[in-house]
């Protein structure tokens, strides 16, 4: 049973840096890709980052492309989302996923999730 708990968030002025974590457990995690969303009030939940486990690949949706870094720590099954020079309409759910196929892309790719966690950005 793959369990996803996500940790950090919060709340930060504008211009400012959040980290949110993601730790995985319930097996290794080889082959799969794991992503962050974010659902604001009234808005699709969607798509922020992905990093696939085994080589390290990274993406990002352009509108948080040379803010937020995605990265994982294999030692410790964890994933991690560092956003800088946030903005308010980064304010939202954030949420961390885990597709086993390896896949990027929209959230119904990805089977297990965690219990998201809010970033509010303050202007």
């Amino acid at each position: 049973q793959v369990q996803l708990v996500q940790s950090g968030g919060g709340l930060v002025q504008v211009g400012g840096s959040l980290r949110v974590s993601c730790a995985a457990s319930g097996r290794t995690f080889e082959g799969y890709a794991m992503g962050w969303f974010r659902q604001a009030p009234g808005k699709q939940r969607e798509f922020v980052s992905a990093i696939v486990w085994s080589g390290g690949n990274t993406y990002y949706a352009d509108s948080v492309k040379g803010r937020f870094t995605i990265s994982r720590d294999k030692a410790k099954n964890t994933v991690y989302l560092q956003m800088n020079s946030l903005k308010p309409e980064d304010t939202a759910v954030y949420y961390c996923a885990a597709d086993p196929l390896g896949r990027v892309g929209a959230p119904y790719l990805y089977a297990y999730w965690g219990q998201g966690t809010q970033v509010t950005v303050s202007s």
